[in-house]
């Protein structure tokens, strides 16, 4: 074991203890907050929503603070890399981002869909939307699948700063339609009014280099003292039920697990 190694558990041992900690360290996670009902703003402006309950439960197993720092999604890694804040909320575990950061154990898995208006007939390939707009959210995995696969033959690609833009123009007609996470669109958007006419069309839009075995969260390459606490307090809630019940509280019955929960502490 090499001293970065022992430093970082040597750290978690006194955090993991309260009497050998006279205060909690706090640990900065980035989030957005425009992404329900995984995290978004309550009524009161407070974070809020599956993603924050599980940080929140996280934290709280492993006598940490959570402080969550407000960024757009597509800067969220410039500022774990210049140190404005220690983690990212969950984000997806691509080739492209482990090249630039390390990552958490998994936390879930959210399979990628279409969605447009009910009465359009559209399906997730290129020849069926040549010529038409969708919308997909800046510095996502959906946005680099649309660019690579449908740009090139036709397609109009419009990237947006955030979901809620994605759907503002989707429900206004600006685009046809949007490439989306589809447990945010299911119990987000299609859940609202505005979604009431639209639905996914087709089936769930994979690819092996692009997309990601599921969602972790996003930590400094070589920071193992965030890597081992993260992933300590993910073992923490998964094994005593906490994690298990927020994931019914907001999903119900609907799996969002990982096939693949491969360790990344090591």
């Amino acid at each position: 074991m090499n001293f970065n190694n022992i430093l970082a558990l040597i750290f978690f041992f006194v955090i993991s203890n309260p009497a050998l900690s006279a205060e909690k360290q706090i640990m900065r996670i980035g989030v957005d907050l425009t992404y329900p009902p995984f995290q978004y703003k309550n009524q009161n402006g407070h974070p809020t929503g599956f993603e924050i309950e599980v940080t929140n439960a996280l934290c709280k197993s492993v006598h940490l603070s959570c402080q969550y720092v407000v960024n757009t999604f597509d800067t969220q890694i410039p500022a774990l890399l210049s140190r404005k804040i220690d983690v990212i909320s969950p984000l997806g575990v691509t080739k492209k981002r482990e090249a630039a950061i390390a990552f958490s154990n998994y936390v879930f898995h959210i399979p990628t869909v279409l969605v447009g208006r009910k009465e359009y007939n559209l399906l997730p390939n290129a020849n069926s939307l040549k010529g038409k707009s969708v919308a997909v959210q800046q510095g996502t995995i959906q946005e680099a699948y649309a660019n690579k696969y449908w740009l090139p033959s036709g397609v109009i690609v419009k990237s947006y700063p955030d979901s809620e833009a994605v759907y503002q123009d989707l429900y206004a007609e600006r685009v046809s339609a949007a490439l989306c996470p589809s447990v945010a669109l299911k119990f987000g958007f299609l859940q609202t009014p505005e979604g009431k006419d639209f639905e996914v069309k087709g089936q769930e839009v994979t690819d092996a280099d692009l997309f990601s075995v599921g969602s972790a969260y996003g930590i400094r390459k070589n920071d193992r003292k965030a890597q081992i606490i993260i992933n300590k307090g993910l073992d923490n809630i998964m094994k005593d039920g906490t994690y298990s019940a927020i994931k019914n509280k907001y999903f119900g019955n609907m799996s969002i697990e990982v096939n693949d929960n491969l360790s990344r502490s090591g």
